[in-house]
């Protein structure tokens, strides 16, 4: 009998209520795991079911919950299952009808109504481009939501009492403790699906009505882009590429989340590895593995920190060190220090402008001093949804759209609107853009920092002849790629305070 066949005859459902679990098997018998208290009759007819000699071995409740996860975790989304969980299936809310309705879900003898149902929601999610997929449950819905082009789109609201089977399974799959529902937990999901690898990252959260789920996407591919790829106007990539080719110094990327700060450092690691240098990075949590380059993952609950960890690796002789965020002032010494011994340093920091970090690194404590002599860059970036090519609509700027985007008043030209068709799912906008600002500590600024100035007075210095965020993100609504109102939803107006496009 195969394993396959073993987890047909023995469901989960079966298995999590009698608290029985096959742990191994060989030609001729089975290990079968037995929770305290199980009922003799249940195992009777596990062995039954079975069709198998069993060998017995007794679990308390704790290790038995972590070999249920383990072992049904297999039977989760692999090779191409996912593909054919959708195939000849129609759409969604098809999987759902599959589904009987019974009181408890879990109670039924076939699991596959549900997994086929989740396996279509992860697959449909990577077929529609989402980077995240939220399962919430309300008080007589649940909701289930895709996060598309950076915007939350509801797909389904089935009947809550999917909640508990879709929950259930997901953490299964993501080898997290079903029976912990009081506490928020972390997971991961490895999978792939058309040829390309997804890894799902799984968080759960205690609410009012149950617990939630958020599964973000990270598919390998968008990682592992050229700088060239990445959507940067020729003068911001040339000062990057200028950037990292100096020999030391700190360089940071903010942004809000979702940004893309993740791609930009992979990006810039990967301009940086050139098999001559000892590259290392710290994250928290590690998202997709670069090849040749040693990523050591944060574990907080043991005290691996990023400031305690960073200290570790400068003694493994690094070359270049990226740490995921600079989120504290031991983390942000540890970080200057190695960068002030002639090692290359890239790191994140969540302010809303490259001159509102160094403001941010101040308030934590770092001395202005410390900051200028050590400091190379900051890249601050956005990511504006890409209007639908196949629904745009042009429209007559209007006098206060041309100033805005520093196009003269008497100049005759249109910008785009987003309507809305079936390429782009009735919203107007498929894929994104990236938007970027540029500081480069040169030696004005270095001064400016030393003397401890304004935010303003930095960003006055450092973008007098360069893009702010605002500025390059209005050469995509000058050529048509983007909206008036998207570039306003994402950068704020009053960034473009010193000139015109």
């Amino acid at each position: 009998m195969t394993e396959a066949m073993t987890r047909r005859t023995l469901t989960y459902a079966f298995a999590k209520d009698k608290g029985l679990v096959v742990m191994q098997e060989s030609t001729d018998s089975m290990t079968l795991g037995v929770r305290a208290g199980a009922d003799p009759r249940a195992i009777l007819e596990a062995r039954r079911a079975l069709g198998r000699p069993l060998q017995f071995e007794h679990l308390d409740a704790s290790r038995f919950e972590r070999e249920l996860s383990e072992q049904y975790a297999r039977s989760a989304i692999e090779g191409g299952e996912t593909e054919a969980a959708m195939d000849g299936q129609g759409d969604l809310l098809s999987l759902i009808d599959d589904i009987p309705q019974t009181a408890d879900l879990l109670d039924g003898d076939d699991d596959a109504p549900v997994v086929r149902l989740i396996n279509g929601l992860i697959y449909e999610a990577v077929k529609r481009r989402a980077s995240d997929i939220h399962i919430e449950p309300h008080e007589d819905t649940l909701a289930v939501r895709y996060r598309i082009d950076g915007v939350l789109q509801e797909v389904l609201t089935p009947s809550r009492r999917l909640a508990a089977p879709l929950i259930s399974r997901v953490k299964v799959m993501a080898r997290l403790d079903i029976a912990e529902k009081r506490i928020p937990q972390d997971g991961r999901i490895s999978l792939s699906i058309g040829g390309r690898s997804i890894d799902v990252r799984v968080s759960t959260l205690p609410s009012r009505y149950g617990e939630r789920i958020t599964m973000r996407l990270l598919d390998t591919r968008n990682a592992l882009l050229g700088l060239e790829q990445l959507g940067m106007d020729a003068d911001t990539l040339k000062r990057l590429q200028s950037v990292l080719a100096q020999p030391n110094g700190i360089t940071l990327v903010t942004g809000p989340t979702g940004s893309g700060k993740t791609t930009t450092l992979y990006s810039s690691l990967s301009v940086l590895n050139n098999g001559q240098r000892n590259v290392m990075t710290l994250e928290d949590p590690i998202e997709y593995g670069l090849e040749g380059i040693t990523q050591t993952q944060m574990h907080h609950k043991v005290g691996l920190t990023f400031a305690a960890t960073l200290r570790a690796i400068l003694r493994h002789d690094p070359d270049v060190v990226m740490v995921g965020e600079i989120r504290d002032l031991e983390t942000a010494k540890v970080a200057f220090e190695f960068s002030s011994t002639g090692r290359p340093v890239l790191s994140t920091v969540h302010t809303n402008s490259a001159a509102g970090a160094i403001q941010r690194l101040r308030d934590m404590g770092i001395e202005p001093y410390v900051i200028a002599a050590t400091m190379r860059a900051v890249l601050a970036q956005r990511l504006v949804r890409k209007l639908c090519d196949h629904c745009k609509t042009p429209h007559d700027a209007t006098a206060d759209e041309k100033a805005m985007f520093g196009v003269p008043v008497s100049e005759q030209v249109s910008f785009y609107r987003p309507t809305g068709c079936m390429s782009c799912a009735q919203t107007g906008y498929e894929g994104r853009l990236g938007v970027y600002e540029l500081l480069l500590v040169d030696q004005g600024l270095r001064q400016l920092i030393r003397e401890d100035a304004s935010e303003d007075a930095l960003e006055k210095h450092a973008f007098s002849g360069h893009d702010t965020l605002f500025r390059n993100a209005g050469r995509y609504v000058v050529t048509g790629q983007t909206s008036v109102e998207e570039v306003l939803r994402v950068c704020r107006k009053d960034e473009d305070s010193h000139g015109g496009l």
